[in-house]
Parts: structure tokens; C-alpha cells; sequence
């Protein structure tokens, strides 16, 4: 049995996927970073991209991430994500949905607050 640890993807609206899992795969400014149990404490940014989810009973979980950070501590990952949505397909639809989230994100931030009514 493979040792595992507890991964925790969040994004300000919900908790997007959260388990046991026995590896993991997110991209980072500097690079694709894998994480297994017991992996040196670290924290680094998150780029619009692909994470997989390797959990416990083998299931393989990919989502679509649009910035963030990962922390890395006691055998716990935590990924707090600007916007993130698990996706049917393997890793590059996982790409198209993160770029997605990432061009709603620059529409949502373009658009003008509303002026209060006086």
C-alpha cells in the first residue's frame, strides 16, 4: 500500500475536491511540481493549468486551475485557487477549462462597478 496523504483544492466559492491521495501533479511558474507522502515542507504559486489528483483507491481527478498558491506541510497539500473546476477529460481539456476560468476571471475584472444610485 502506497503511503498517502490529505489534499485539500479550494477556491473562494467551494472546497472543489478534498481526499486522500497518493500523488499529485500541479504547474508551477518554475515547472510542473510532483508531490508524494512526506514531501519537504514548500510554498509556491500556482499558473493557469492542469492538477492531478492521484487518491487513494486510484481514481485519477483532473482539474482545471486558474492561479493560486500550494503549501506543502505534515503531509497535507492545500492548493487556494482563484478558480477551479474538476473536468471529465484528462489533462489537456484540464487545460482548456483553467484557460477558460482565466478569461472569465480578466471579463469579470474589466467589467465597471456599478455607479450607486443617488
Amino acid at each position: 500500500m502506497a503511503n498517502t496523504f490529505q489534499v485539500d483544492v479550494v477556491s473562494p466559492e467551494e472546497t472543489v475536491w478534498s481526499g486522500t491521495a497518493t500523488f499529485l501533479l500541479a504547474k508551477t511558474p518554475e515547472g510542473e511540481l510532483g508531490i508524494m507522502a512526506n514531501h519537504e515542507p514548500l510554498m509556491g504559486s500556482l499558473v493557469t493549468g492542469a492538477v492531478i489528483v492521484e487518491a487513494e483507491d486510484g481514481a485519477r481527478t483532473t482539474i482545471g486551475v486558474h492561479g493560486g498558491f500550494l503549501q506543502v506541510l505534515d503531509n497535507q497539500v492545500t492548493l487556494i485557487t482563484d478558480r477551479a473546476q474538476i473536468t471529465a477529460g484528462g489533462r489537456e481539456e484540464a487545460r482548456q477549462v483553467a484557460e477558460q476560468l482565466a478569461a472569465e476571471s480578466e471579463t469579470s475584472e474589466e467589467a465597471p462597478a456599478a455607479e450607486p444610485e443617488a
